[in-house]
């Protein structure tokens, strides 16, 4: 597939996803959802590509869905629709896809472009970066999987306020608020967000799979439960390469040498 809303470079076993719609602050479109689906099936298929960035071109992350391209698009099953087809599937492969995810977010991140970078894994925000529940201003509730994120990120309280009151959130604000992973400076964020990646990509990255499916389902299941799925999942990873290379390496005081298996 040719893309023409989202650039993708690989290097170093990253995948850099750029969302390419700056003249319309990469707001969402179908397109985009396929083209960015393609480029997360690619990922998947090569293991050469063990990690993943996710940021937008020109001065904002994403505004969000581009409403005057959703109801030319209209096709009269309203957005329910939408959201099963296009938003959910991306929210979900984000969160799941078995490499981690860096989310490099460059200015604001409104409506459900503030889903999409609530859904990678590690998310870095520039200093002027913010994020934006926007939906309240045209009539709508939160979607794309924010009204499950916030509350379990930055509680109740704030969740409900930030969607209601639509206020703007600076990065440095959800920083403390533990919603994000770290501010960096503006001319900073794009050097520190490849070289966390290139360093994720050359760890243990199955293993890292594995964490995410433990985070995923620990936010629904009974202490019992998720004991039981850590065991499971602890066997699993102690019978990988990486495990033997990882204790290996300590025991030989050298640096492990991980392949993602």
């Amino acid at each position: 597939m040719a893309y023409e809303t989202i650039l993708c470079n690989v290097a170093d076993g990253v995948a850099t996803i750029t969302l390419n719609r700056p003249d319309r602050l990469n707001a969402l479109t179908h397109q985009m959802f396929d083209e960015l689906q393609d480029a997360l099936s690619k990922v998947e298929s090569d293991p050469a590509q063990r990690a993943v960035v996710l940021t937008g071109a020109g001065r904002g992350f994403c505004a969000g869905a581009d409403l005057k391209a959703a109801l030319e698009a209209e096709d009269g099953e309203g957005p329910e629709n939408d959201l099963e087809t296009h938003y959910n599937p991306l929210v979900k492969r984000l969160q799941t896809i078995d490499v981690p995810v860096i989310g490099a977010i460059n200015g604001v991140a409104a409506g459900a472009g503030c889903s999409v970078a609530l859904s990678c894994d590690i998310v870095l925000a520039g200093r002027s970066a913010s994020f934006l529940q926007a939906f309240a201003r045209i009539g709508l509730i939160p979607d794309a999987g924010s009204t499950w994120m916030m509350p379990r990120l930055i509680g109740r309280a704030r969740a409900k306020g930030l969607a209601m009151l639509a206020d703007n959130l600076p990065a440095e604000t959800a920083a403390d608020w533990g919603m994000i992973w770290k501010v960096v400076d503006d001319d900073a964020l794009q050097a520190e967000a490849g070289t966390l990646a290139r360093n994720l990509a050359q760890g243990p990255t199955a293993v890292f799979a594995k964490m995410k499916h433990a985070f995923n389902a620990s936010m629904d299941n009974s202490l019992d439960d998720q004991l039981a799925l850590e065991a499971k999942l602890q066997n699993e990873a102690a019978q990988s390469h990486d495990y033997k290379e990882g204790v290996d390496a300590f025991l030989e005081k050298r640096p492990a040498v991980f392949k993602g298996n």
